[in-house]
């Protein structure tokens, strides 16, 4: 009977060479932000020379950067990048998750997590309402962001001038006659969004369709996604979203936020 191969393992896969600028990467702390060369070759036990080559390749890279005064090594922009995609694609959505279920219990509406894809809004998770009675689920969905509630509130934090070359192009989407598609006209509107922390939809996507949401912000301070509620009109006046649902979204982004390390880091 022939014998089955035995099955190696991953630790048997490593290369060499990744695994130790891995290690330089990780040698960097909050104590530590800056380190020599020297440093590196005696934490990490390797030869000046070695150390030297994979710094070289992590600074063309990107991510680590060379003070030209001390000569020292820190952590680079791509670092950080790094840093944010994990937080914004999987801890996102899992650091929202109970904040969106207590909403949602809390309202009795469905509940939306929102991402921004530079012209749309897609909606990444969601609980619904008890209500027999329900707009159709948005779960999966990518939708004209200036038209939703979940978009508006994150298009609102946008650089004017990164804002003008996603919107300013005139070919605005207009899925209900209510869709604000002139640019000056929208501009005004996301304006005020900013100012007040908050988005409305009154129709503007789905006939027969409000909602609201908030802006998420992470330990960078900046605005990575939204929260909020949508439903049918009949069940949410104007009235009762601005006086009894908004207190309780922003409630819920600030949650989300706190979890993703906002306000960890001193502006």
């Amino acid at each position: 009977m022939a014998r089955r191969p035995v099955k190696k393992a991953k630790a048997d896969y490593l290369i060499q060479s990744v695994s130790r600028a891995l290690d330089i990467l990780e040698a960097f702390t909050v104590q530590e932000e800056e380190l020599g060369v020297t440093e590196l070759s005696r934490k990490l036990k390797l030869h000046k020379n070695n150390v030297f080559r994979l710094l070289a390749t992590l600074e063309t890279r990107g991510y680590v950067e060379q003070d030209k005064e001390t000569g020292n090594y820190r952590l680079g922009i791509k670092a950080l990048e790094a840093g944010h995609v994990f937080l914004h694609h999987l801890g996102l959505r899992k650091q929202a998750r109970p904040s969106l279920e207590e909403l949602a219990r809390q309202a009795n509406e469905s509940a939306y997590l929102g991402v921004l894809q530079e012209r749309w809004v897609v909606y990444a998770d969601m609980v619904e309402t008890t209500h027999a009675v329900r707009a159709v689920s948005r779960l999966g969905a990518r939708l004209p962001a200036h038209a939703t509630a979940l978009g508006k509130v994150q298009l609102a934090f946008k650089a004017q001038e990164e804002l003008q070359e996603l919107l300013g192009k005139g070919d605005l989407a207009a899925p209900t006659p209510r869709t604000l598609t002139d640019p000056a006209r929208l501009a005004d509107h996301l304006a005020q969004v900013a100012a007040q922390e908050y988005a409305l939809e009154d129709e503007e996507c789905d006939v027969g369709v409000r909602g609201v949401a908030v802006p998420i912000r992470d330990y960078t301070k900046r605005v990575v996604g939204g929260i909020g509620l949508v439903g049918p009109a009949a069940r949410l006046s104007l009235e009762r979203l601005e006086g009894e649902l908004v207190p309780l979204v922003k409630t819920a982004a600030q949650q989300v936020a706190a979890r993703l390390g906002y306000n960890l880091i001193p502006a």
